[in-house]
């Protein structure tokens, strides 16, 4: 991402910090996404820099102004600011949907359980080809594959978990399992905290857990998140990776290196 781009992410991420944080929020801003995907006029009219920012700004407070109850002043903003297209004009709200659940989850001292449950869910589905498959199968309606989502975590996760994870399959990105990753990314930030994809041999405990975190955390001088799976083909140690940084402890790789020296 260029750095227009990131100072229009930011722009707009202010806008929705400053709003009240609530679930409510989060589906007005996804309804809205919904609307532009079906109105390519709208959406157009929403981004089109042809037209000053006075009245691209009308324009989305007299669509929009009398129907939402929290998201009005984000969908405004965001027609004020100068997008390259009204695809990212509608990728910014729709990521602006996402911080606005994880706000909502922060302020109810869930977003470390929400963050914890969606990436868990995103593992299961990784490891489960069938499920995979009936997820991206995007010949079946998407209501549909959403309520096969909430068969398996109705009940059983956080509420807003469970919005994420039916979300995730309409986000713009090519696969859900990128999707989710994105959103887990967005709860990190919120927490100024970097993601750590740590494959371990088996389960960790609590106090494994937070020793881990503390060690990774000194040795990369951050706060990280991490998400931590367990991987059949990590035989021992620990594979960390943390943005293009990748630390292999494990045992397989270990053996490797010996072989090589060995060779």
């Amino acid at each position: 991402m260029n750095t227009a781009a990131l100072a229009r992410q930011d722009q707009l991420d202010a806008v929705t910090g400053q709003c009240d944080s609530n679930a409510e929020l989060a589906f007005e801003l996804f309804a809205v996404v919904d609307l532009l995907d079906k109105q390519p006029r709208l959406r157009n009219g929403l981004a089109d820099l042809n037209t000053d920012d006075a009245a691209r700004a009308q324009l989305a407070a007299g669509v929009f102004g009398t129907h939402l109850v929290h998201a009005s002043e984000i969908v405004v903003a965001a027609a004020k600011l100068h997008w390259v297209s009204a695809a990212e004009l509608v990728a910014a709200l729709e990521r602006q949907g996402v911080r606005a659940a994880c706000i909502s989850a922060q302020a109810d001292g869930k977003l470390d359980q929400v963050a914890d449950e969606l990436f868990r869910f995103s593992r299961l589905v990784a490891g489960d080809r069938e499920l995979q498959e009936a997820l991206a199968d995007r010949t079946v309606d998407v209501a549909a594959r959403q309520r096969l989502i909430a068969d398996l975590l109705d009940g059983k996760v956080h509420p807003i978990t469970l919005n994420l994870a039916q979300r995730g399959l309409l986000l713009k990105v090519r696969t859900v399992e990128m999707a989710w990753a994105s959103m887990l990314q967005i709860a990190a930030e919120l927490q100024d905290k970097t993601v750590a994809l740590v494959k371990v041999a088996r389960p960790l405990t609590v106090e494994q857990r937070m020793r881990m975190t503390e060690i990774l955390t000194k040795q990369f001088g951050k706060p990280l998140s991490l998400q931590v799976s367990v991987d059949e083909n990590v035989l021992g140690g620990v594979l960390v990776r943390i943005g293009d940084e990748e630390i292999d402890g494990t045992v397989l790789e270990r053996l490797n290196t010996a072989k090589k020296t060995i060779n």
